[in-house]
């Protein structure tokens, strides 16, 4: 079992910045993939950027692209977010997630998920 908890939501203005952290515990050596993911009111839950072991390879989403950075601590299992320049359509519950395979930018390719943090952007 893996378990993950989010930290470093909140409310911004546009165009300012905020950065998400995920602590990973439990049984965390054999993770391959590392993500986040966020939802909207309204919609559904969407990819937002990906890590694999290492931080050897990074994938994220178009709108991620240039303004977000994922990074992670291996030796401290914690996983980061740098969103800057935000948008209003930014705003979402934002999850880590964490899986033993290499995994896409795929919700349901991931097992293990933290409880979300709120991240509100205001124009």
């Amino acid at each position: 079992q893996v378990q993950l908890v989010e930290s470093g939501g909140g409310s911004v203005q546009a165009g300012g910045s905020l950065r998400l952290s995920c602590a990973a515990s439990g049984y965390t050596y054999s993770i391959s993939s590392m993500a986040w993911f966020r939802q909207a009111s309204g919609k559904e839950r969407e990819g937002v950027a990906t890590i694999y072991p290492g931080g050897s390879s990074t994938r994220y989403a178009d709108s991620a692209k240039g303004r977000f950075t994922i990074s992670q601590d291996a030796a401290k299992n914690i996983l980061s977010l740098q969103m800057n320049s935000l948008r209003p359509e930014d705003t979402a519950i934002y999850f880590c997630a964490a899986d033993y395979g290499y995994r896409a930018l795929v919700p349901r390719y991931y097992k293990y998920w933290g409880q979300g943090t709120q991240v509100t952007v205001s124009s």
